[in-house]
């Protein structure tokens, strides 16, 4: 029997090797340097935002804020992969929570690590929480974009099944041809996100309202993940939690909820400014 018409236009999987470099016994991932250049690439754009008004810190500042973000991601990111996607086995195995380099990182856990991060920051250094806010979140599409990537080349998280023109057969993915869900999450999360972000801090005074950057990249983050998440494979040992819904389109609520309010602050207290009557001479 002939292959349906659409297998001849299915599009091959890149063979990339997931490690970029490799001297002899050591083999550096592009997962590692995915995450190495976008800490690096968002603490130079951070100085680069910084250095338009409003002012939030200063340089030696920055460099700070960079060591707290990354200490947040990690950390957080890796504590929201044992605690939201694999509980049940870190349960028996505690000590292999430490294996970072086995893989098995969280979006969320990681947004929550550096949330929570920027706030002790913030306290420490006694500068605005959501002003510093704005300032990472409009930074982070440029990790999340390469992440995708390296999501990409390692060939995991992948689509479910289809029959569309750009479906790809993903080496562990099994014979089916799938989504390739880690580029739409790039297109999403990363580029379009970036552009966004950057057109709103350089063509409006958004900026002034601390916060409102913040809730506008939570809302898109959080429609975008879970629009894609229709797509996307969900976790084998996982399955479809709640009515059909992922994991991550349930950890994207509250994502969506953050953000609106966060909207809705900044928004509120500009209308509650331009009430306030003016002091008497």
């Amino acid at each position: 029997m002939a292959p349906e018409p659409h297998l001849f236009l299915l599009l091959p999987f890149p063979d990339i090797d997931p490690v970029a470099i490799r001297i002899g016994p050591l083999a550096i991932r592009w997962y590692s340097l995915a995450y190495l250049a976008g800490f690096l690439l968002g603490w130079r754009y951070v100085h680069y935002l910084n250095r338009r008004p409003p002012r939030v810190m200063e340089t030696v500042q920055i460099d700070d804020l960079l060591f707290w973000m990354m200490l947040g991601v990690v950390l957080g990111g890796r504590l929201g992969y044992v605690l939201f996607y694999n509980f049940a086995f870190y349960v028996h195995e505690p000590l292999q929570a430490l294996a970072i380099w086995r893989g098995g990182m969280s979006f969320h856990g990681g947004l929550i690590g550096v949330a929570l991060a920027a706030w002790l920051f913030s306290r420490r250094k006694r500068l605005p929480f959501l002003a510093i806010g704005d300032l990472v979140v409009a930074a982070m599409p440029i990790g999340l974009l390469l992440g995708r990537i390296a999501n990409f080349i390692n060939g995991e998280l992948y689509g479910r099944a289809s029959d569309l023109p750009w479906a790809m057969v993903f080496p562990s993915g099994g014979p089916e041809p799938r989504h390739p869900s880690q580029l739409y999450e790039a297109a999403l999360e990363g580029v379009a996100a970036f552009v966004l972000l950057f057109l709103l801090a350089h063509l409006t005074r958004i900026r002034e309202r601390p916060g409102l950057l913040s809730g506008i990249f939570l809302v898109w983050y959080a429609v975008a993940r879970f629009l894609v998440e229709f797509v996307r494979e969900p976790d084998t040992h996982l399955g479809l939690i709640v009515a059909g819904a992922t994991m991550g389109q349930l950890l994207s609520l509250p994502v969506l909820a953050f953000g609106l309010w966060l909207i809705w602050r900044a928004c509120a207290a500009e209308r509650y400014a331009g009430e306030a009557p003016s002091p008497k001479p």
